[in-house]
């Protein structure tokens, strides 16, 4: 293994501008070119399936077995349910979050026609302290309690359809990211953009390195996560190891930070791989790198839908610390940047279990039991605030 630097002022032009594109699922075309532009310019090469994954290989010494990191680009959003006949749009969420959040929320409404796209904003149905009073306050909170108020001069059903709104178009919640002088990072999606700009930097810090890996490793970036169809297709049998990078849940009762890498030992599907999430622990620990080992109980990632599609690979998840995740999410710079540190180390390290992972099938005598540890890594130094 192998020390490499990852590009700080790459890793925030990416966050940025892949935070201002907006990606609800089922929308996520202009997203994945700017995700396919990056890749192409590091010269790694991509292709994409059907539906429009993209799985972009940097080709190792062991090319007959690979490894995955996976990652997504969908985010959650609304879709138009109703045009309402005093000029308002009823919507209804795509992904889970609480309208709670979305209320205030500044949005952009995508129409058939790409030349014709409305701002708005996102209001309670009792909007008006002047009006309502303290009806305001004792309102109830759900989609069917929200409604959002376009940025033209409409008034009625008859006005929404003049602009060419539709049952079905898409609403994207605006991003509005910040990044605050002390590295804190606010932003609605954080989830996944800013797993995002990790797996690039630690592609660029790995192709700018020009060292070669010992395995062939995939990232692919799936479009329909917050949907629960994110990884199920789009790698082969010759996976071996699949890491999942996701947001770690900052909040009271659990102990992911927002300035550390964070590792998931558990989320609402089962556990994670024991072998290989200790391996991601033990490259944290050789190369200084802050960690938290975390449970999530209402929480997936793509890792399941691998596994559930048939895909017979070891799982693990890493994250930067989200706080308010699918709320007024906020992160820290140090996170992701840990979160793309341990990423290059784990692409530069060889299997778990190289002489058992390489092959789909094997004796059971030579299974590895959870009493075999893998062989601790050789010691990395990256820089960084510790």
């Amino acid at each position: 293994m192998r020390s490499v630097a990852i590009d700080d002022e790459y890793l925030r032009d990416v966050l940025l501008e892949l935070l201002r594109t907006p990606s609800p699922s089922g929308r996520t075309d202009a997203v994945m070119q700017i995700i396919g532009d990056h890749l192409q310019e590091l010269g790694v090469p991509i292709r994409l399936t059907r539906r429009g994954v993209l799985r972009a290989t940097l080709t190792g010494q062991a090319a007959d077995t690979s490894r995955a990191v996976v990652v997504h680009a969908d985010t959650i959003g609304c879709m138009v349910k109703r045009l309402k006949e005093n000029g308002r749009v009823e919507v209804v969420p795509i992904g889970t979050h609480s309208a709670r959040f979305a209320e205030g929320a500044h949005v952009t409404l995508f129409t058939d026609d790409l030349t014709r796209i409305h701002t708005g904003t996102v209001l309670p149905l009792m909007s008006s302290g002047h009006n309502f009073g303290d009806a305001v306050d004792t309102q109830g909170v759900g989609w069917h309690q929200v409604e959002i108020r376009l940025d033209e001069p409409v008034e009625t059903r008859q006005d929404l359809i003049d602009l060419g709104v539709s049952i079905g178009d898409f609403v994207a919640l605006d991003a509005a990211p910040q990044i605050t002088p002390n590295g804190y990072v606010k932003s609605r999606h954080l989830d996944d953009k800013a797993g995002l700009a990790a797996c690039l930097a630690a592609v660029k810090a790995l192709v700018d390195d020009g060292g070669s890996l010992p395995v062939t490793a995939h990232l692919l970036v799936t479009i329909g996560e917050e949907v629960g169809i994110g990884a199920t297709h789009g790698l082969d049998d010759d996976v071996a190891e699949l890491v999942a990078v996701d947001n770690g849940v900052v909040s009271e009762g659990q102990a992911s930070r927002e300035d550390t890498v964070n590792i998931g030992m558990l989320d609402s599907t089962g556990p994670f791989d024991y072998h290989l999430t200790r391996r991601l622990i033990a490259l944290c620990e050789k190369n200084d790198l802050p960690f938290r080992r975390d449970v999530y109980r209402f929480y997936r990632s793509d890792a399941a839908p691998a596994v559930e599609s048939g895909l017979e690979c070891r799982t693990a998840l890493i994250g930067f610390g989200v706080d308010s995740s699918h709320g007024h999410e906020r992160t820290h710079l140090d996170s992701i940047r840990y979160t793309a540190q341990l990423l290059a180390a784990y692409l530069s390290s060889p299997l778990t279990f190289s002489e058992w992972d390489d092959q789909p099938t094997g004796a059971l005598e030579d299974f590895p039991s959870h009493s075999v540890q893998p062989a601790e890594p050789e010691p990395e130094r990256y820089p960084g605030r510790h």
